[in-house]
């Protein structure tokens, strides 16, 4: 896992702020559903020493910090047209010399910018035959201290382009961007997982010159909502996790349980605050078998 920490601005925490950022869901996630996990995470001063990141070393996550003289701080305002984010600080590049020796024979990577700190050569750092998720929303931001985060029109990126796994929401884009152009900036044969909340979502998959193949994924509902941070995050990672280890899911990916190991894990982060809600295996699993009750009780 690699990227920036954000600290979000949180009024219930003694700190003011909560850490976050997609790193550092991804790396919890993927720890607690067994997979072995290593995250270069870039911090600011303050969030250097954050409690959430003993959650991480807990986990058994071997997290390294990277120093950053600015982290990306963020307000998210949730409100019923949906959520109003502002940036109260950018981000630093986080440097490709920092990744520890050995890393790079890594088989599966989530990168996960929060604040377009990852540059280009990030892109050509796992080996060719590695599994490679990346978060998009964090390079779709056009970030002014002060500011409402705006968004960024999506267009090819290398580290978009390297990807075999590429997430986002539906609130990252503009309404007016089809399925098609967000699926032309991606390589032919990767998968596109576009979130769109209690609605579920949408998968996107497709050879070069053939029709996009679509598949839509049911939501799996949450038991009392608390925080909606992270939601998007986990769901990826859950969904990498099925993807570089299938055993996950009993090898079941063809008949759609990567999807529904990622919605489970979904949402079940919506019930706790900030990282505290990012759920173990068996929680997961839990939510999983009650995902497949409600399905058939639909059909």
């Amino acid at each position: 896992m690699v990227g920036a920490a954000s600290r979000d601005i949180a009024r219930d925490d003694p700190r003011g702020w909560r850490l976050g950022g997609g790193v550092s869901y991804s790396a919890l996630m993927t720890a607690r559903l067994g997979l072995r996990t290593g995250a270069l995470i870039g911090t600011d001063a303050e969030a250097a020493d954050a409690t959430e990141l003993r959650l991480l070393r807990d986990a058994g996550v071997d997290v390294r910090v990277v120093p950053l003289d600015h982290g990306p701080v963020f307000d998210n305002v949730e409100r019923p047209e949906g959520r109003l984010q502002l940036c109260h600080e950018r981000s630093d590049p986080l440097p490709v010399s920092a990744l520890p020796d050995g890393w790079s024979d890594a088989r599966g990577w989530i990168l996960a910018p929060v604040a377009a700190e990852l540059s280009d050569a990030w892109a050509s750092l796992p080996r060719s035959d590695a599994t490679v998720a990346v978060g998009w929303q964090g390079l779709l931001r056009e970030l002014v201290p002060g500011e409402v985060v705006r968004h960024v029109p999506p267009a090819a990126h290398p580290i978009v382009r390297r990807a075999d796994l590429v997430g986002l929401s539906r609130d990252d884009v503009a309404r007016d961007v089809s399925l098609a152009a967000l699926y032309s900036a991606l390589r032919p044969g990767s998968l596109l997982a576009v979130t769109q909340g209690d609605q579920g979502g949408i998968v996107a998959d497709g050879a070069h010159g053939q029709p996009l193949h679509l598949r839509h994924y049911p939501a799996v509902r949450s038991h009392e909502p608390v925080d909606p941070t992270g939601a998007g995050d986990v769901f990826l990672a859950a969904l990498a996790a099925a993807r570089i280890e299938p055993r996950l899911v009993g090898g079941r990916i063809g008949q759609g349980f990567d999807l529904l190991l990622a919605a489970s894990a979904a949402s079940l982060v919506l019930e706790g605050p900030g990282l505290l809600g990012v759920p173990d295996r068996a929680a997961v699993q839990r939510r999983m078998a009650e995902g497949m009750a409600a399905a058939r009780t639909r059909d």
